[in-house]
């Protein structure tokens, strides 16, 4: 279940069983595309709306949250605007919880998701852990690659160090991500320890981080942008991070199945965001830039 981040950029598209696009619409050699060759390529319905929308749960900084002057900011919100200034489109978030963001997908509500998504198998093919079909699955566009942390308070006063350090105690994490899983499954892990681990399952990781600070939780689970965030030294050493990453992951940019078309464009754009610079000047100004890929990949997720 332990994995360490390998903080190098070719790691998402190196050892997956993945999709590199290089012409839309299935797999070639890379090329060149040029802006208007891309936006000639944008499905008709998008292109006549000119606009993409964007399902989001704006309650995670850096990855996506809302400021007093914006009402979005981070890395998926820089990303998908340059992404829509390279195809000719406006960008516009809707806020919603994170439980909802691939239904929302699915149903076409949107058209796409950004909110630090993680790309897994069971979400591309719609299973549940029993591995039944639970819903149709979603395409993703894999931009950036994460792993699981665990936070604590500054001082770390309970010493934990690990996630076998957590089983007797109660972790908090944000209802219907990667890192619920992770702590489902250490609850089997601390059984056998003889050691209980409760999970509190919470709406947002804001809320998670204050069950820690109150004391309610030992830990919270969170993706390694949202740590580096909260442990950096203007945020006044509230949190400290823990140990090795915990799974690393990739996100996603979420995409309907049945909507390839845009899938396969916007694959091209950020291969050409990467190339041109601009791509690493977002991460940059977030502060993660360790986490970068070299290409877009189709559905890498494990």
């Amino acid at each position: 279940m332990r994995h360490t981040l390998i903080p190098v950029r070719a790691l998402a598209a190196a050892g997956t069983s993945t999709l590199l696009l290089g012409a839309c619409g299935g797999p070639s050699s890379p090329t060149d595309r040029t802006s208007a060759d891309l936006r000639a390529r944008v499905p008709q319905a998008v292109r006549d709306a000119g606009v993409l929308k964007i399902g989001s749960d704006l309650n995670y900084p850096p990855v996506d949250f809302k400021t007093p002057d914006a009402p979005w900011s981070g890395l998926d919100p820089d990303l998908a605007a340059a992404l829509g200034s390279y195809l000719g489109l406006k960008v516009e978030f809707v806020d919603m919880p994170f439980d909802k963001l691939i239904p929302a997908v699915q149903s076409k509500k949107v058209d796409l998701a950004m909110s630090a998504v993680i790309d897994t198998q069971r979400r591309q093919l719609g299973t549940d852990d029993r591995n039944q079909q639970v819903d149709p699955g979603v395409d993703f566009i894999d931009y950036f690659m994460t792993g699981t942390s665990i936070l604590v308070k500054g001082a770390n006063p309970l010493g934990i160090s690990t996630l076998d350090s957590l089983c007797g105690r109660t972790v908090a994490v944000q209802r219907g991500t990667i890192q619920d899983e992770v702590a489902q499954r250490q609850i089997n892990a601390c059984q056998k320890l003889n050691k209980p681990l409760q999970v509190h399952e919470l709406d947002t990781d804001a809320d998670a981080q204050a069950e820690v600070l109150a004391g309610t939780a030992a830990a919270d689970l969170n993706d390694f942008p949202v740590a580096v965030y909260n442990t950096a030294p203007e945020r006044g050493g509230r949190f400290r991070m823990i140990g090795a990453y915990v799974q690393s992951s990739p996100y996603g940019i979420t995409v309907n199945k049945e909507n390839t078309g845009l899938r396969d464009v916007l694959a091209h754009a950020l291969d050409q965001l990467i190339r041109n610079g601009e791509y690493d000047k977002i991460l940059t100004k977030w502060g993660i830039e360790r986490g970068a890929v070299t290409s877009a990949v189709v559905n890498g997720g494990l």
